[in-house]
């Protein structure tokens, strides 16, 4: 079984700002992701740039425009997967 787990952005993702304050709990989540690598079951983890850094592509016919971010809506962006 495959499964995907996204994470929605938050005002520290948006910032950049760690996601962790501390230190230990920084430690038990890396052990707990590499132990999920070891198994096979994780294959990446990545967390992806700020709304800032954000491109749309609009798709019109056999045309592509793409737009620049940052972009107004951000309720329902994805931090990571």
């Amino acid at each position: 079984m495959r499964v995907m787990v996204l994470v929605k952005a938050t005002h520290d993702s948006e910032t950049e700002e760690a996601p962790v304050s501390s230190a230990e709990l920084l430690e038990a989540m890396e052990r707990y992701n590499n132990q999920l690598a070891d198994a096979g079951i994780m294959l990446a983890g990545d967390g992806l740039k700020p709304l800032r850094f954000g491109k749309r592509v609009a798709f019109d016919g056999s045309g592509r425009t793409v737009i620049d971010g940052p972009f107004a809506e951000t309720k329902e962006l994805v931090a990571g997967y």
